[in-house]
């Protein structure tokens, strides 16, 4: 049984508090978003944190927050795959608009989408992968963004609504591959509700690639509509080419490595073998 301290309590509370100043909605909409009571929340604002919240619901805020029990701990680094998703992303908040980032797994695309939605504001983060369903992901969406739950089609008509008059908001959908059809019909909808004033970003691998290709070429209801207001193309920071590829890989293990290691001196060495490893599979 992992220990909860009060020190852990301390940097969880800190940590929630830091990404409400980044939510223009009311305390009681972004209580919602972390599945706590208002009135706790009033109090974790006033500096209180014993008995309010059970262990389980710290460790569940702290891991959505990243925050860590022991001192150890990835630093973030601006990669070219992170800047890439953040220059999309803020496109898409600044400007109402929708696009598709489609790549390679574990080059940091998830890790870089979850960090935009604690720090820009009115940025939202949701993984698919957890709500494949109509019903289970229209259920996340109005967890993430603070919309009471109720019967499906008012949790919805309150989605839009909600979007439509929060200031700049952009919603993050990733592992987008991994919805079932009924429920990948719904971002076309949810498009359509809130356009010019919402900002939509997929994420997801070759998967999403495919699955949009394949309902595009099957005639298959809403793919062609839908990939049309997610600006018809995708983006893909990687590189095609293998020796643009190898260098892409070098140069992304060697941003993430000179930020998280004191000891520089085995930098070179450390990158080889990460290349080696991965060239081996």
């Amino acid at each position: 049984m992992l220990q909860i301290t009060n020190e852990y309590k301390e940097q969880v509370k800190e940590a929630l508090l830091g990404v409400r100043d980044n939510f223009d909605g009311t305390d009681s909409q972004f209580s919602k978003q972390w599945g706590i009571n208002n009135s706790v929340f009033s109090q974790l604002k006033n500096g209180m944190t014993d008995r309010l919240l059970r262990d389980s619901q710290w460790l569940t805020i702290g891991r959505e927050l990243d925050v860590q029990l022991h001192s150890r701990k990835w630093k973030m680094a601006k990669t070219e795959v992170f800047k890439v998703i953040e220059e999309d992303v803020r496109f898409c908040q600044d400007n109402a608009k929708s696009k598709i980032c489609v790549d390679d797994c574990g080059i940091g695309k998830t890790f870089s989408a979850k960090y935009l939605s604690r720090t820009l504001k009115n940025c939202f983060y949701v993984d698919a992968s957890q709500a494949k369903t109509k019903q289970l992901f229209i259920r996340l969406i109005a967890k993430t963004i603070g919309v009471d739950f109720g019967k499906y089609a008012e949790m919805k008509a309150n989605i839009k609504y909600y979007l439509k008059n929060l200031p700049q908001p952009v919603v993050i959908i990733d592992e987008a591959g991994d919805l079932e059809y009924n429920a990948f019909l719904e971002l076309k909808e949810l498009w359509n509700a809130t356009e010019n004033c919402c900002g939509w970003y997929l994420m997801g691998a070759d998967g999403l690639r495919e699955k949009i290709t394949r309902g595009i070429n099957s005639k298959k209801v809403g793919f062609r509509e839908l990939f049309s207001r997610y600006s018809e193309k995708y983006t893909s920071p990687v590189p095609v080419g293998q020796a643009e590829r190898i260098t892409f890989y070098e140069q992304m293990i060697r941003d993430v490595l000179s930020v998280n290691m004191e000891d520089k001196t085995q930098l070179n060495y450390i990158v080889k073998k990460c290349l080696t490893a991965d060239e081996l599979g």
